[in-house]
Order: structure tokens, then sequence, then C-alpha cells
């Protein structure tokens, strides 16, 4: 289906919990999130269902998000009730990786394609300072165990920051060197807590490592690649060079409200519709869609919620 501006909606983000087992300063305040309710969440059989009147809609590619997923009761359920249904092309989940020496095998039985894993940072004092809680060896565990259970094509997802991680550029260059995966850099977006002086550019990334050739684009991502290299750089500019103009995407939170853009203070409820009912909800939804988001103007998001209570 397409919006109001002819873009095609193909693919949807679905966030399954807002809870997350680390505390990223840019994500989540240190006490974390008030537990909601299970009421208060859609329960596995509701998260189906919407993805099964958005596939109707013409989504072909979900992404399962948080918070963190794998703290999320009934996440093998939930994977495998959408990679069911007729019409799904691909699932694929963004996680921290620290569970996946676990659960990489189960999530691969139960129909997940490919897995996003969040790093921003190759060093354990400073995993350990941005995520306050965190430990770097049970994220590495955890990218081997996914390689063991089959996973191919999967990304790094790394937020640029100013005087925390910029340092690290070719150090997380390099792993595409030796290893076919895909670290993808992207610009931190001011939302919730995130420090608004910490923003650097994706641009700093070709400014490294000037050895970077053109590859091609791959949905929001322009990607590179080193002359040697088995994986692929990605750069993702939603502050310096937005891409609204390509977004393919809509997004429904863990408490079933769709997002039409992640920037929007804009949601539509869906709890409590089934059918057609809900079908026309998610066409309203991706009519809905606006022709781009604000924040270059405005210098901040209009999303009304912390990056852990949207979805990413």
């Amino acid at each position: 289906m397409k919006d109001n501006y002819a873009r095609d909606i193909t693919y949807l983000r679905l966030s399954v919990t807002d809870l997350c087992n680390l505390r990223c300063r840019y994500c989540m305040p240190a006490e974390g999130v008030p537990k909601r309710t299970h009421a208060d969440i859609c329960s596995v059989e509701e998260l189906v269902g919407i993805v099964r009147q958005a596939v109707r809609c013409g989504v072909k590619k979900i992404r399962i998000t948080g918070g963190e997923p794998l703290v999320r009761r009934g996440i093998l359920d939930i994977c495998r009730g959408i990679a069911a249904l007729e019409g799904v092309e691909e699932v694929c989940m963004t996680t921290n990786g620290t569970a996946l020496s676990r659960m990489a095998a189960p999530l691969r039985e139960a129909g997940v394609d490919r897995l996003n894993i969040s790093l921003d940072t190759l060093r354990s004092e400073r995993f350990s300072y941005i995520t306050r809680t965190g430990c770097l060896t049970d994220v590495f565990s955890g990218i081997e165990a996914a390689y063991a259970a089959g996973f191919t094509g999967t990304k790094l997802n790394v937020v640029l920051m100013k005087g925390f991680n910029e340092d690290e550029i070719p150090d997380f260059v390099n792993l595409t060197r030796r290893c076919p995966l895909e670290v993808r850099f992207i610009e931190l977006m001011p939302v919730g807590n995130s420090d608004r002086a910490a923003f650097l550019p994706a641009s700093a990334v070709l400014t490294a490592c000037p050895e970077l050739e053109p590859a091609d684009t791959s949905g929001v991502a322009r990607r590179y690649r080193l002359p040697d290299g088995q994986g692929l750089v990605g750069l993702i500019t939603p502050m310096s060079h937005r891409f609204c103009g390509q977004c393919d995407r809509i997004r429904v939170t863990a408490d079933g409200r769709l997002k039409p853009c992640l920037h929007s203070d804009q949601e539509i409820p869906l709890r409590g519709l089934d059918g057609d009912a809900l079908y026309r909800a998610i066409q309203a939804g991706i009519v809905a869609k606006p022709a781009r988001h604000r924040l270059t103007e405005t210098g901040r998001s209009d999303a009304g919620r912390n990056m852990n209570q949207i979805g990413g």
C-alpha cells in the first residue's frame, strides 16, 4: 500500500516490550522504566494479529524490537506466529545481543531470518559505562552463537557519539575486513535522554577511513566497502542527510499504538480491534504518514516517548 506521498509501505517495526536488561545512557534512565502489567502490553495473539492485518496492507518485512525483545516472555511464540503468516517475507530482530548465547539457536528455529545487534563500543570499560549494567563478553558470546546457529547477514548497529566512540570508528570498520558482516553507523537522534552535544555526523566515518569505497544503497543505509573487506560499512543519516522520501516503514509500540513516523507524536490505537477494523486502522496509519520529520528545523523529536518505548 502506498501512502499519500507515493511511498510503498512494506516494513513494520514491531516493539514487543519497553523493558531492557541494559540502561544505555542515551536511551533509558538509570533506574529503568516502570514495569507495566501484562494487561498494558499486547499479548502474543494481539501482536501476531496486528502483523496479519499489516501484511494485508502490503507489509512484507517485520523487525521485532524492544526495549530488548529477548526479555519479553513468549518471544519465541511471537516469532513463530509471525514467521508462519502467509505474505511475511522476512522476520528480523534488533537485540543488544547479551542473551543470544542461549537464544540464537531457538530464534533461528522459530523463524527469525536475520539479526541486528546494537553495539556502541568494542572496549569493556566503555561498554560498562554506556550500558550501566552490561558485560561486553556477553555480546561477543552472543555474536559467536548467532554464527553457530546459522544466521547470515548479521549487522552491528553503532550509534555515533562525539567524545565517546569516535576514536573507535577504524576498529569497527576493520571488523568488516575479516568478517562478513555489516557495521552500520547511525547518527544520534535528539530523542528522550540523548545528549544533543554528542551528535557526530556519519561523514566522520569517511574522514576516519578514507580507504572506504562506495558499494551500494540498502534501505536507508548508504554502504561502503574496504578494498579487501569481506563485509560492508553502512551509514544511516537521519540528521545530516534526511531520507524521509525513501522511508517505507511504520511502527507499532508494545502497548499497541501505530506510529506513522518515529519522530511524530501521532499515534493510532490498535488494541481492541480485530479483522477488518484493525486492517482499516493500519490503513489509516499508513495514509497519515507525514512527508518528513522536523529534526533539522527544531533540533528535537516530537516522538513523545523514549526510544525504548517506541522500538528504535
